[in-house]
């Protein structure tokens, strides 16, 4: 074991040649044109992509914000309404405003 790496250690890693092999054309290793312009369709589509994602995530936060705000307000003019039907006298809750006692348990409990 202590050999091969040893072996690897010690073994030059071959010089880079400074032009093309014999053979092969500056054509045949880069992506060209139509490389260029698969890329850039592909970078703008997802750019599009992104931005429509960020529109409508966004959409469906305010739309649920005003829902909860529209909850909000209903359950506050359910509670007035609840109030207006039945009134709270003097500050005294759990007494109608006949005098009885509405927290003690009655022949409906």
């Amino acid at each position: 074991m202590h050999h091969l790496l040893l072996a690897l250690a010690t073994t030059p890693s071959p010089l880079p040649t400074p032009g093309l092999r014999e053979g092969i054309t500056e054509d045949q290793i880069t992506p060209g044109l139509w490389g260029f312009i698969m890329t850039a369709f592909f970078v703008l589509a997802t750019t599009l992509l992104i931005v429509d994602m960020v529109r409508r995530i966004r959409r469906v936060r305010y739309r649920a914000q005003v829902e909860e705000e529209r909850q909000a307000a209903a359950e506050a003019a359910d509670i007035e309404a609840d109030e207006e039907r039945h009134p709270v006298e003097d500050g005294v809750e759990g007494r109608a405003l006949d005098g009885s006692d509405t927290n003690r348990p009655g022949p409906k409990d």
